[in-house]
């Protein structure tokens, strides 16, 4: 999913060439994580991968009630049909199933709309924005962090 980082390049703090220089074994890890502190759902769809979600679990004492959700993306020609819905509905799944997981945050860049649209839709909600949080070649972006309280619903 190299794509996301070259298509998207404002919704990730990280860069497609330092994706792209990480060895094979970092993206295998992210994938399969011997100690279970992160997951990573995909979408496929004729045999190709067109989206894809993460959680990484925090492993601190005193933050290990929480989760992190990561790597949310669906290619271009796959949005509007509920696939990011589906994902982001299987990561939630999985963090209830997750024996001390209370919340999940994530950030969102300030001009994703439809995407925040869609964490607000699964019960999100915002409790910040940072400033200046990405540097583009045009300017800076912010993120909107939000959290979900999954004990509470």
């Amino acid at each position: 999913m190299l794509h996301a980082f070259e298509y998207e390049p404002d919704a990730f703090t990280s860069t497609r060439a330092e994706r792209a220089a990480l060895p094979f074994s970092w993206w295998e890890q992210r994938i399969d994580d011997p100690q279970q502190n992160s997951v990573v759902f995909g979408a496929i769809a004729g045999g190709k991968l067109v989206g894809t979600v993460g959680l990484e679990f925090s492993v601190r004492a005193k933050t290990s009630h929480k989760a992190h959700l990561i790597a949310m993306y669906t290619l271009p020609e796959w949005r509007g049909k509920g696939i990011g819905r589906h994902l982001l509905g299987a990561a939630l799944a999985h963090a209830r199933h997750r024996p001390g997981v209370e919340v999940i945050t994530l950030t969102v860049t300030g001009n994703n709309l439809p995407a925040i649209a869609l964490y607000e839709g699964a019960g999100f909600r915002s409790f910040g924005t940072e400033p200046m949080a990405i540097r583009a070649a045009d300017g800076y972006r912010a993120k909107v962090h939000m959290w979900l309280h999954l004990t509470g619903q």
